[in-house]
């Protein structure tokens, strides 16, 4: 009856508490990384208690967003967001297969390209990828996963102005594909999938172009702009040249030098986050 379902949930929650306590009189995490939450309310969690809890042992602790509305950051899971989302921290949980945990019969990989494109997504929405991993019974990574990850680490080292202390990209219609954007707002950041063809386009930019270069490895590239966009009202084309010759194994960063902070069509403001 419903009299011994709520006596049951409060034998457990008491018993939840007792465990976080325990946490944090032995540990006092930094973060704390709430799973499920979604099976009653915030009220019977007494999530707010909890919040107060570990803040009051740890000020500057984050907690994710799974404590029914007293969270610090969205965590959308296994599906990547389609534009920006609307809370200002996320962080995309996503497999490196199918499964959490490791699954000797889930086969279903995602290669390295897969994955850094992605991880690309995800900074250019001005998220953090959570990527999972499955270690064996005996604590070894699954041949697989490790070829995933060293590529993923080589190419984030190739790629760290890009990637470190950016913000948010671009909105959609701007460039086709993700971006960032340097911390002071004056170096413009895209990501080229596969073969552009020999070139890209970049629109709606006002500033005038200082330089370009291949980020990695310091190529500089040549351009040709059209309707000038620091004195037409219109949206500007910019055609970036990429030889082959310059293109990444799995994704090209294109580093765009501007004249001052970002300045776009359409954005009244420096775009910051």
């Amino acid at each position: 009856n419903l009299s011994s379902q709520d006596q049951r949930l409060g034998l457990f929650t008491a018993f939840n508490h007792a465990q976080i306590k325990e946490l944090i009189n032995n540990f006092n995490p930094d973060l704390w990384w709430f799973d499920g939450d979604w099976e009653q309310s915030a009220e019977k969690w007494k999530a707010r208690e909890i919040r107060g809890m570990i803040l009051e042992a740890s000020p500057d602790a984050i907690i994710n967003s799974r404590l029914q509305g007293y969270g610090d950051y969205a965590t959308p899971e296994q599906g990547l967001p389609a534009s920006r989302p609307a809370e200002r921290y996320w962080e995309l949980c996503m497999t490196i297969n199918d499964s959490w945990g490791y699954q000797q019969n889930d086969r279903n990989f995602k290669t390295p390209g897969q994955i850094i494109w992605i991880f690309a997504e995800c900074i250019s929405k001005g998220g953090n990828l959570l990527l999972d991993i499955g270690p064996k019974a005996d604590g070894t990574i699954p041949d697989e996963e490790v070829t995933v990850l060293k590529a993923l680490g080589k190419w984030t080292s190739k790629h760290s102005e890009a990637i470190y202390g950016t913000s948010a990209g671009l909105p959609a219609g701007y460039f086709h594909g993700p971006s960032t954007i340097s911390r002071d707002s004056t170096m413009l950041y895209l990501f080229v999938s596969g073969d552009p063809r020999g070139q890209v386009m970049l629109e709606g930019v006002r500033n005038k172009i200082n330089r370009i270069y291949v980020v990695g490895n310091g190529t500089k590239l040549t351009w040709k702009e059209y309707l000038k966009p620091y004195w037409s009202t219109n949206a500007g084309l910019l055609f970036i040249d990429v030889p082959e010759a310059v293109l990444d194994e799995h994704l090209t960063v294109l580093a765009v030098a501007l004249d001052g902070k970002l300045r776009r069509i359409g954005a009244p403001a420096v775009l910051a986050s």
